[in-house]
């Protein structure tokens, strides 16, 4: 989407609500995308509410709001992810704090004796959910060689073997296998008695980029080996991905989003010529056997939530669901000694380690963790950094806005105006970020637009937290110098601004 088409000419709403907006006929905002769950009168009220921004004097009518009536308006400090919705009955906030204990709790080794907490592993990278996602907010980094890889992991995988085996892969919309030893991901965690996979070690090469007014801004650029692997050398070709943990909130908003609106930013051939082009990560929805837009993930590789949290127990936790009844986790048929320890399934419980209700609780409270209330909306430096942002050519890829679907499975995100500046597809950031590993059906250049909300309180819930995939970035400036590819004219804006200009903007992404 062209930055010329994001300024075109069309209605300023400053002070209009949503209702307001009935039957406002507003021409020059663009083609509708036919929502089969709005009517037309809503459809136009939708147009009108998500066009792009044009008077950069004020805020936009409910920019404060972020998430719609499920924004939280609390104290901002180390736990202003992890509060409820704001627009959650009272039922549904005790269902959201049952799913919240089993998000923090700590899983045991099997056999214990304490009952349906067991099955950890036996190779496994946290015992919670909270482990990696600290504070319901971004992973980070090690700092230094030698340092644990708290809160990141290491996707593994390489390339068929044959035709047969690319033949099979591409029946689940895969790519590329599994490392045959290791498997999805390294473990870097194992239950007594069993060698954990190994250790993740990062170095950094200094990278210096000088920005227009003579700053100089070094970037760290990793290099990731594994020390110490437990079971024999991997593959030579093995193709790895670091990752650290995303923040949680707001999730059930986007899964709420309409996917006829995602796949109408879409431009996987760049058939306009702005550069840009946009491309939804179709994948298995392992539930119905059917391929759906994937929204979850850094490489947008999950299409629902239920299916992220189930598979976040397999993988990093190594517990069965009823989504992946998988109870040794990520072992291999190579790891003889891992499939030999005891699972934790206790059939007084059900026939996994995690029962559906359990998961179904967790996938409660991910969805459900709500999106701060946005500071200084209408703080001039904000406002002229929103202007830069514009320029910048930024929301051609970070869609600022969008209303969500009157008919989505949670009343609480039905139909709610949200900004979670981002177009949920899969764009080629270039080189320098490319981890050259397929994912689905993005390239080992390509990866999810991430949402902003809530970027600006990063440092706040955990001050050691990184941005990008690998948390490479330890600024939100330093960020923006790292992207290429689709965002190479607008990393390059960013580079010429004058130094106030740049600050502007910084202060704007500050405020979401």
């Amino acid at each position: 989407m062209a930055v010329s088409r994001l300024l075109r000419p069309g209605l300023a709403f400053a002070g209009l609500s949503l209702a307001a907006l009935s039957g406002v006929v507003a021409p020059g905002i663009g083609a509708s995308t036919g929502r089969a769950d709005l009517t037309p009168a809503d459809q136009i009220r939708v147009d009108a509410v998500t066009a792009p921004a044009q008077d950069f004097t004020a805020p936009e009518a409910f920019e404060a709001k972020p998430a719609g009536a499920a924004t939280v308006d609390r104290t901002v400090n180390r736990d202003i992810f992890s509060h409820p919705s704001a627009n959650m009955s009272f039922e549904e906030r005790e269902t959201f704090h049952l799913g919240n204990a089993l998000f923090r709790k700590d899983w045991v080794t099997a056999p214990a004796s304490t009952q349906a907490s067991d099955g950890l592993g036996p190779l496994y990278n946290a015992r919670s959910c909270q482990g990696c996602h600290l504070k319901d907010g971004r992973g980070h980094a090690p700092a230094h060689t030698g340092d644990d890889a708290v809160s990141m992991l290491v996707r593994l995988s390489v390339p068929p073997s044959g035709e047969a085996e690319r033949a099979a892969l591409a029946e689940r919309g895969f790519k590329a296998a599994p490392e045959p030893t290791y498997g999805n991901q390294l473990q870097d965690f194992a239950v007594p008695g069993l060698a954990a996979e190994g250790r993740v070690q990062v170095a950094y090469e200094d990278v210096p980029v000088t920005l227009s007014g003579g700053e100089t801004v070094v970037l760290r650029k990793p290099a990731v080996t594994i020390a110490d692997p437990a079971y024999g050398p991997m593959r030579p070709d093995t193709m790895m991905s670091a990752r650290i943990a995303q923040p949680m909130i707001g999730l059930g908003l986007l899964e709420a989003i309409a996917e006829t609106d995602i796949l109408a930013n879409a431009d996987p051939d760049d058939a306009d010529g702005d550069g840009i082009s946009g491309r939804p990560n179709m994948v298995l929805d392992a539930e119905t056997g059917d391929r759906a837009l994937g929204r979850f993930g850094w490489k947008a590789i999950e299409p629902t939530l239920k299916q992220q949290t189930a598979h976040a127990f397999a993988g990093d936790i190594g517990l069965s669901t009823p989504v992946a009844r998988r109870p040794h986790g990520d072992c291999t048929a190579s790891q003889r000694a891992c499939l030999d320890q005891p699972a934790g399934i206790q059939r007084a419980f059900g026939a996994d380690e995690v029962s559906g209700e359990m998961l179904d609780l967790v996938t409660f409270y991910v969805a459900n963790l709500a999106v701060p209330q946005r500071r200084d909306v209408d703080d001039p430096q904000v406002l002229a950094g929103k202007a830069q942002f514009y320029a910048s050519g930024c929301p051609a890829c970070h869609t600022p806005k969008f209303v969500t679907r009157r008919d989505a499975a949670r009343d609480p995100h039905r139909f709610q105006l949200v900004w979670p500046y981002s177009d949920l597809l899969l764009h080629d950031m270039g080189e320098g970020l490319a981890d050259h590993r397929p994912d689905g059906d993005a390239t080992g250049r390509e990866w999810r637009t991430p949402p902003l909300w809530g970027i600006g309180l990063t440092k706040t819930v955990s001050e050691e937290a990184g941005f990008l995939h690998d948390g490479r970035a330890r600024t939100i400036l330093e960020a923006i110098l790292w992207h290429g590819g689709e965002a190479q004219a607008a990393r390059d804006a960013v580079v010429a601004m004058s130094p106030d200009e740049r600050a502007d903007l910084i202060r704007f992404l500050e405020s979401l």
